[in-house]
């Protein structure tokens, strides 16, 4: 059988929408089933970088991105007693150098930007997977609540728990040892340093908390990252402590007792990633995202390798025939799985240094940091946001250095 395949999407999340938004411009129809009866407005702030927001904008929701994101002008890194160890530029040098604004956006915003590009029609909402199954070649999607349905392709965009991965490797969440405390302040309760576009990181043993503005510069989102003694569940609707965020960054400087004490309501869950995973694809089964490579923040690459996985899945499917999609997952995965391991385990690597306790390491990571301030900063980043995915080469986009030659 040769004819256009039959694609079924589990997850509306940022990858599973982008692969639908992407997939639609090229004309190839999706169906995404959504465990939620409701798009709910959770989450807190998304760092969208030029890798991913390139991407964004060609399929339709720069304007949304313009009313709500918040481009950033420079990231500061600091001690936890407020020196500044280091800061990079973005702004017009990150346009200029890598086709897109850096910015910081509500992930509420993102996915309604999203949902309303692809509109309600491929939606199947109040759908739990339960189990999939191959029938010859096709895949029978099993949901909790007694439906199923056919298709010739499954891409698993169902986070860190997918139901596909489990058809592809036996594994389970790695627990970091860390939780996350994170919130959205009004800016207007915070001095107003807070309303710069700015991300600010303060590093410390053990620990560190990182700010920006988002939903056009009303709010300031943070994440404050610390040890938690035992693993929790992974869930955004967990409810935190205001006092233990408190604690735990008891005597930091700069604006991290501001923040600290001006979030009354704050949300903590554990971080977990998973094994690194080497076989994205089976028949006709795929995943992409959190399903894939699941990270830890410490590169705030999650959701912008998402949108590479989808947009590189969407190039590779379009025109492609029912015959053709195990060979084209095979190709999927030999882009992607390289650099989503490099990216997820740099990021799980990353934990440590940003974490040492104060001493020799510390100030010699420190010392580093600072040789790297500045555009130089700016450009060791081409690997990273320079990337183009679903591009053959001649249509990639150039690095700094040819952007930008040096004087």
């Amino acid at each position: 059988m040769t004819g256009r395949p039959r694609i079924a999407v589990v997850g509306s999340g940022i990858g599973g929408l982008t692969l639908a938004a992407a997939l639609a411009e090229s004309g190839t129809p999706c169906e995404v089933f959504e465990q939620t009866r409701a798009m709910a407005e959770i989450g807190a702030g998304v760092q969208l970088a030029p890798n991913a927001a390139r991407h964004l904008q060609r399929l339709g929701i720069g304007a949304a991105l313009t009313q709500h994101a918040v481009p950033i002008e420079e990231m500061h890194m600091y001690g936890r007693r407020g020196d500044l160890i280091t800061s990079t530029p973005f702004g017009a040098a990150c346009e200029r150098l890598y086709g897109a604004p850096y910015y910081a956006v509500h992930r509420a915003d993102l996915q309604g930007a999203l949902l309303r590009l692809v509109g309600p029609e491929p939606l199947r909402l109040g759908h739990r997977l339960t189990s999939v199954a191959a029938d010859g070649d096709e895949q029978v999607l099993t949901f909790e609540n007694g439906s199923t349905h056919r298709a010739d392709l499954v891409v698993g965009a169902d986070g860190i728990h997918s139901v596909i991965r489990e058809e592809l490797v036996r594994d389970a969440p790695v627990f970091s040892g860390l939780g996350v405390f994170r919130g959205l302040i009004p800016v207007d309760r915070l001095p107003d340093a807070a309303r710069e576009a700015l991300i600010r990181m303060w590093l410390g043993p053990g620990r560190h908390l990182v700010c920006y503005p988002v939903s056009g510069g009303r709010l300031l989102s943070f994440a404050a990252i610390a040890p938690l003694a035992a693993a929790t569940a992974e869930s955004w609707s967990a409810q935190g402590d205001p006092a233990a965020l408190i604690d735990a960054f008891d005597g930091w400087s700069g604006l991290v007792p501001d923040i600290t004490r001006a979030a009354d309501t704050v949300r903590r869950w554990a971080l977990y990633d998973r094994p690194v995973l080497h076989t994205w694809s089976a028949g006709r089964l795929t995943v992409l995202g959190d399903a894939a490579h699941p990270m830890l923040p410490f590169m705030a690459q999650g959701a912008n390798q998402a949108v590479e996985d989808a947009v590189e899945l969407a190039s590779l499917l379009a025109g492609a025939g029912t015959d053709e999609i195990p060979q084209r997952l095979r190709t999927y995965e030999r882009a992607r799985a390289p650099r989503a391991a490099a990216i997820q385990q740099g990021s799980r690597g990353h934990s440590e240094t940003m974490h040492l306790p104060d001493g020799p390491r510390q100030r010699e990571r420190d010392q580093a940091l600072r040789h790297t301030a500045g555009i130089t900063g700016l450009r060791e980043r081409a690997w990273l946001y320079g990337h183009e995915a679903g591009a053959r080469p001649s249509q990639r986009v150039a690095t700094a250095e040819e952007r930008e030659p040096a004087s």
